[in-house]
């Protein structure tokens, strides 16, 4: 009877490792099969297409209203400092160190990665796979790299893109509508971001979201089982870990980034 008690309570954490432990050997036959994403850069480019492109409208929306929401709360919040000719320190920090990378990593894991995790399973379903594999063509080198690798690539972009339209954001509410200086809003911006410690930092973390999602995705697509359930659990699942992954990596290399600073 105890030992019918542990096996029930240990059951979701084995479980949960033998997991990993199948995601770490298929992210290893990923990249052990990415020559062909290589050596035919038009796989690769359609899903940059369908992961990134198609991501583009919903990334500059948001980031367009997350900055001048953040201008709108920075404003009022350095104005009782009389620190508001900041505000496009605030602005800009905030999106190029953090909100750029995870709300966009967010985004991408809402609207590509569940696309993905369902594509893939959907070709599950219907036998392509195994289609696939009775042609001799590995299905992980001919559909899961070209989608991995373009979610990788996508996702920096993306964030590029979210930060700034946010910025731009924060221009139109501080300097066009509540009057700030043109000009001190700029060449305070200019002078305190850093390209190395700011910029750069969220690029390699905007890199990390979007290797974390890829890989999530095409896992979860691929691990599924091919009913419309199982699609619905994987596809669930992709966006509920994805963002729990995103949050966890945020803090992680935050803490490893900007210690000290």
């Amino acid at each position: 009877m105890l030992f019918n008690f542990f096996s029930r309570v240990g059951a979701p954490l084995t479980n949960t490792l033998i997991k990993l432990g199948f995601a770490c050997r298929f992210l290893v036959a990923i990249l052990r099969h990415s020559g062909t994403s290589l050596l035919r850069p038009h796989l690769t480019l359609r899903e940059i297409w369908f992961a990134g492109v198609l991501s583009v409208l919903i990334i500059s929306v948001s980031g367009l209203f997350v900055g001048m929401v953040l201008a709108l709360q920075g404003y009022d919040t350095l104005q009782r400092f009389g620190a508001s000719s900041s505000l496009g320190i605030l602005v800009a920090l905030s999106l190029v160190r953090e909100l750029g990378p995870v709300v966009a990593a967010l985004l991408f894991a809402s609207r590509a990665g569940s696309a993905i995790t369902a594509e893939i399973g959907l070709m599950k379903v219907t036998e392509q796979l195994s289609a696939m594999e009775m042609m001799a063509v590995n299905p992980i080198a001919r559909v899961v790299a070209p989608r991995f690798w373009g979610g990788v690539i996508s996702m920096p972009l993306l964030a590029a893109i979210f930060s700034a339209m946010g910025i731009f954001g924060g221009y139109l509410v501080g300097v066009k509508l509540l009057g700030l200086d043109d000009g001190s809003f700029w060449s305070q911006m200019q002078g305190s971001v850093d390209f190395r410690l700011d910029v750069m930092n969220g690029v390699i973390k905007s890199v990390f979201f979007g290797f974390a999602i890829s890989l999530i995705a095409v896992f979860e697509g691929f691990d599924a089982p091919p009913t419309a359930e199982g699609i619905s659990r994987a596809t669930t699942r992709t966006v509920v870990t994805s963002s729990l992954v995103i949050l966890a990596l945020d803090f992680i290399l935050t803490a490893f980034m900007f210690r000290g600073v």
